[in-house]
Parts: structure tokens; C-alpha cells; sequence
């Protein structure tokens, strides 16, 4: 993508105020287009979203949808702008072109949900290959953390209209950030600059959202032991925690959070 790309445009709009006074200001909006994701030339998807880290969504799309293992078996992918939002070319390793055409799909998806346009329930229970570490970020670092959020989302402040993703080690450094309209594909994004990235060892994600079912899978291809979110969780989020180990806590707010699922006893 162009370095230069701003994912936020100005928009003058009329504020009124209780008093009965109206003014013209101008408000950055948040970018929000289609992105259609082609895999070895087939449509697979097409996401709205925000569209920057087109290269880490995609990596971060693609394990979660389990057609990769590992980033090496992404050989190219590339973003580029068309008239009426984006298009990402990728190229898989030939050893998985059978798995691409075994899952092809044409997906409409948007801000609001992760799992549209599987063919059938069964495929909603998806493999997960390692059961997450135990995590060892205390509370006080998991709170400290929470006060360091708002710095790490440029974009809201901007906009007020974006969902971030952060990942933490276990100090509470902030070792990535990802920001979208969508809540999935801003934890993409941060699923794959943490996969391109060996260096990164990530504690545990924080979420600016509710912590659904996907959002919790996705947070287990990342291998991290723990998941925060701001807002509550559903109940098959905290079955699929539950069944695969993931300390999950949500409702987090700067003088109490949730501890929804504990399977270390590291809350306890």
C-alpha cells in the first residue's frame, strides 16, 4: 500500500448544541471500502473494513481461515487499489492449492459479523493444532495496560468510529497494534503482524470490543494464552475458551474486569 495512505477523511458536518446553536466543523470519518481477497485467482471474500495493514489482514485472514499454517506458505500478496475499494492478490504454496479449492466461497462480509457465508454448521468448529501457554502477566500489569489503550489507537481518536486489537508481552509493552471499523479484522491484522513477525512474543491481546465465538478462535491460532476484552463476551466465546484452555477476561475497565475463564488459576 502507499505510505502515504490516510485511512480517514474530513467531513464537514453541522453540530447542535442543546441551546439551540448549530456551527459548521469539520470531523475526520473513518475509511470504510470493500476489500476483495483473491486466492490463487479465486474470490474468496470480500471484507469491509479500513483499508491499511492490507498485507497483515491478509496473513492474519488467512491462518484464521485455516488455509494457511505458517506465513511461509503465503508465496506473494498484493494490495492494490481499484475504483471502488481494494483487491488483495495472493499466492499460496502449491501444496495447499487442493485446501483452497476445497473452501472457495464467495463471502459477503461486514463490520458486524465474522462467520458469514460458511456452508454449514459443521464448519464453524474449525481444528485448533496447540492448546495456548499459561499466561504470565499479572493484574496489576493487565490494569496498567488498560490505561495505555487510548494511546495506542490513533485512528479513533480521529474518527471515533474504529475497534482496535493489541498485543502485550508479559510486562504490559505494547508489541503491536492493528485498528478497524471491524472488530475481526483489526484482531486479523494483529494475527498477522504478529505471524510475520518471529520476534514478537505476545502475553496476551486486548480487544476494544465484545469478545464473540470468532474473536476468541482467532486469538487461539495466535498461540497466546490470554485475551482481554472491553466489552462482555457470549457464551460460545466462553465454551470455545473453555475447550481449548484460553484464559479469557472480559468487561475490563480501570477499576474492575471479569475473569470469565481461568484455567491456570492465574486469577484466582
Amino acid at each position: 500500500m502507499r505510505a502515504d495512505y490516510d485511512p480517514a477523511r474530513p467531513l464537514t458536518v453541522i453540530r447542535l448544541s442543546a441551546d439551540g446553536a448549530a456551527a459548521s466543523i469539520e470531523r475526520a470519518v473513518a475509511v470504510e471500502c470493500p476489500v476483495a481477497i483473491e486466492v490463487d485467482g479465486f474470490g474468496y471474500a470480500v471484507m469491509m473494513m479500513t483499508p491499511e495493514r492490507l498485507e497483515d489482514f491478509a496473513t492474519g485472514f488467512l491462518l484464521t481461515e485455516r488455509l494457511v499454517d505458517v506465513p511461509g506458505d503465503i508465496l506473494a500478496i498484493e494490495p492494490f487499489a481499484a475504483e471502488t475499494g481494494w483487491i488483495v492478490r495472493v499466492t499460496l504454496a502449491a501444496h495447499l492449492r487442493g485446501r483452497m479449492h476445497d473452501r472457495v466461497r464467495h463471502r459477503t462480509s461486514d463490520t458486524s459479523c465474522g462467520l458469514c457465508g460458511l456452508s454449514g454448521l459443521e464448519q464453524i468448529a474449525r481444528p485448533v493444532t496447540k492448546r495456548p501457554p499459561r499466561p504470565k502477566a499479572s493484574t496489576e500489569t493487565l490494569f496498567a495496560t488498560l490505561g495505555t489503550v487510548r494511546a495506542h489507537q490513533p485512528l479513533n481518536a480521529r474518527t471515533g468510529a474504529v475497534h482496535a486489537a493489541i498485543a502485550c508481552d508479559a510486562t504490559g509493552a505494547v508489541l503491536a497494534a492493528a485498528e478497524d471499523v471491524g472488530r475481526h479484522n483489526a484482531l486479523d491484522k494483529l494475527v498477522g503482524m504478529l505471524a510475520r513477525d518471529p520476534a514478537l512474543h505476545a502475553d496476551f491481546i486486548l480487544v476494544t470490543s465484545r469478545i464473540s465465538y470468532e474473536m476468541v478462535d482467532k486469538a487461539l491460532v495466535t498461540g497466546i494464552g490470554l485475551l482481554i476484552g472491553i466489552s462482555a463476551p457470549t457464551s460460545l466465546a466462553i465454551a470455545h475458551a473453555r475447550a481449548h484452555d484460553l484464559t479469557l477476561i472480559a468487561l475490563a475497565r480501570s477499576d474492575a474486569m471479569l475473569v470469565a475463564h481461568d484455567p491456570h488459576g492465574c486469577f484466582a
